[in-house]
């Protein structure tokens, strides 16, 4: 198999990038706007933070936070369960030969964040910074 060179290193490529941002464009549109024939899923806001793809852009995981960080496990069951017609609508909007298959995480972005905040409001890291 050849080699891709403009790519070298660990993380993902400009491709890979590119069409998840598409994908997490339209997952956002989509839920926002509540065009899923399903009422438990249309009630709900949904905050796409990031979507990855897998090097062959076969896979697709969405990093999903329910408004208010509650319910977090029925978000996940019911956006499994629309699986199939998320990826239809993605497909639609991506024009590639094969629309990814969607997955979906639960966003700890903002838990990191926090916990980064807490530690820096520490007074031992504030000396440390200070000097």
């Amino acid at each position: 198999m050849a080699k891709n060179k403009f790519h070298d290193g660990p993380g993902p490529s400009q491709r890979q990038l590119r069409v998840g941002e598409v994908i997490r464009r339209t997952l956002s549109e989509v839920l926002a706007r509540g065009d899923v024939h399903d009422p438990d899923l249309n009630r709900l806001s949904i905050t796409v933070g990031e979507v990855r793809t897998s090097p062959d852009l076969k896979i697709a995981t969405a990093f999903v936070l329910p408004l208010g960080g509650k319910g977090q496990e029925d978000v996940l069951q019911l956006l499994a369960r629309n699986k199939s017609e998320l990826r239809r609508i993605v497909g639609k909007k991506l024009g590639l030969k094969f629309t990814p298959d969607l997955r979906f995480r639960l966003d700890e972005t903002f838990d990191r964040l926090d916990e980064t905040r807490r530690m820096f409001d520490q007074d031992a890291v504030r000396r440390d910074l200070d000097e």
